[in-house]
């Protein structure tokens, strides 16, 4: 395990506010790398992707840098641009 990784699992362990906003900024860092990957796949840069959803290449980077709070309406429509299949699932 990396010092980092250490430093991290022991303040998680000694500050409850932290292990909280950590594990949220990392869902949002995945469900935002998530989106990338798929644009990516697809072969569309950020600007053919908001050219497709009728908006602006900085809108694109901000879905993808800072997913937090991200209306399903707005993957729904990422997705579909990309010809995807946007699935939820509660576990």
């Amino acid at each position: 395990m990396s010092d980092l990784n250490k430093y991290i699992e022991k303040r998680k362990q000694t500050d409850p506010e932290f292990a909280e906003e950590y594990e949220t900024g990392y869902e949002n860092f995945k469900i935002g790398e998530m989106l990338k990957q798929a644009r990516l796949e697809r072969g569309f840069t950020q600007e053919e992707l908001a050219a497709r959803l009728h908006t602006k290449k900085t809108a694109i980077s901000r879905i993808e840098n800072h997913a937090e709070d991200i209306r399903l309406s707005t993957l729904e429509r990422y997705a579909k641009a990309l010809d995807k299949e946007l699935r939820v699932a509660i576990g």
